[in-house]
């Protein structure tokens, strides 16, 4: 296997070479006003190293990578009475889609999926102001990345609002079946405003420190979540964490991973490395394009898949 350092550094090169990008997101306003060129990848080993490539050190729009972040935290609140609202399956339908809400009496598929994050909003807000709620939840993502420069971005916040027409009948939806307890303008604050953290790569994948070391930061020692909740909110991340494209990823890469429509995808290799990678442009599924390419080819690089003898 070739050093880390050398594998981060050849995918990033062959990364700036692709003229197939993907498509930007535009359909939030501010998402389409990114440059499908960047393109960064971080590695933070639990041996303590910090390797980067590309832009590493550029904050963009996290999106649904931080609903492993909040359903972390959901769980350290409410524990498994969390799965009595939300399902742990692969949804096989679009991050945005109804359909399978109406056949399943408002219990969405899973945390991953917009409806599934909606719930854990709500639960996140239980006896809070949502603003009360946000700030929670900014803070565990700066407490986990060691990093209180961390911010949510304001802009794709409000841009998230002004268009999430889809989500607020998401959220309507699952009222009607009670399985929203708070009125749904108030779930969808902070819904929209966790959404709309930026981050790096290189915080991002500090971020993600724990989940490939058993639970605890490698760096302190502390445990966040038990080894047997880690493992969980893994086995979810690699069926779960890419949508309807979940599969495929799982079948081409090998690691448990999530992804946003900001263009980040987090992996994680069990037992070595937090990754991420931010390249802005979408496939068909809503998943980075070249993001999921480059780990693909890191995995093979290295051997990290999962199912790798």
């Amino acid at each position: 296997m070739p050093e880390l350092e050398q594998a981060l550094a050849e995918v990033a090169a062959e990364m700036a070479e692709r003229t197939d990008r993907g498509k930007v997101a535009t359909y939030i306003p501010q998402l389409g006003k990114v440059d499908p060129k960047k393109f960064g990848i971080a590695a933070v080993t639990n041996d303590g190293r910090v390797i980067l490539a590309g832009d590493a050190d550029q904050p963009f729009s996290i999106q649904s990578v931080s609903k492993v972040l909040t359903l972390t935290l959901a769980l350290g609140k409410v524990g498994d009475a969390l799965w009595q609202r939300v399902g742990r399956e692969p949804s096989g339908n679009p991050f945005n889609s109804i359909v399978q809400l109406e056949h399943e009496n408002g219990i969405p598929r899973n945390p991953f999926i917009n409806a599934g994050a909606i719930i854990v909003s709500d639960v996140l807000l239980a006896g809070h102001q949502p603003r009360e709620a946000i700030g929670e939840i900014l803070r565990f993502i700066q407490f986990l990345a060691d990093d209180e420069t961390i911010i949510i971005d304001r802009e794709v916040a409000a841009s998230e609002r002004a268009t999430g027409y889809r989500n607020f009948a998401l959220a309507n939806y699952m009222k009607s079946f009670g399985n929203l307890h708070h009125e749904p303008e108030l779930a969808l604050g902070v819904y929209f405003h966790h959404c709309a953290v930026a981050m790096s790569c290189r915080q991002l994948a500090m971020a993600g420190r724990f989940l490939a070391n058993g639970g605890r930061n490698p760096a302190t020692g502390h445990s966040v979540v038990s080894p047997g909740r880690a493992r969980r909110i893994g086995a979810l991340m690699l069926t779960c964490g890419h949508y309807d494209g979940s599969g495929d990823f799982a079948f081409r890469v090998g690691i448990p991973g999530k992804s946003g429509v900001g263009g980040g995808i987090l992996g994680i290799v069990p037992g070595v490395a937090s990754l991420a990678v931010w390249s802005p442009g979408l496939n068909e599924n809503g998943n980075s394009k070249l993001g999921s390419i480059a780990l693909e080819k890191l995995a093979r690089m290295m051997n990290w898949s999962i199912f790798a003898p």
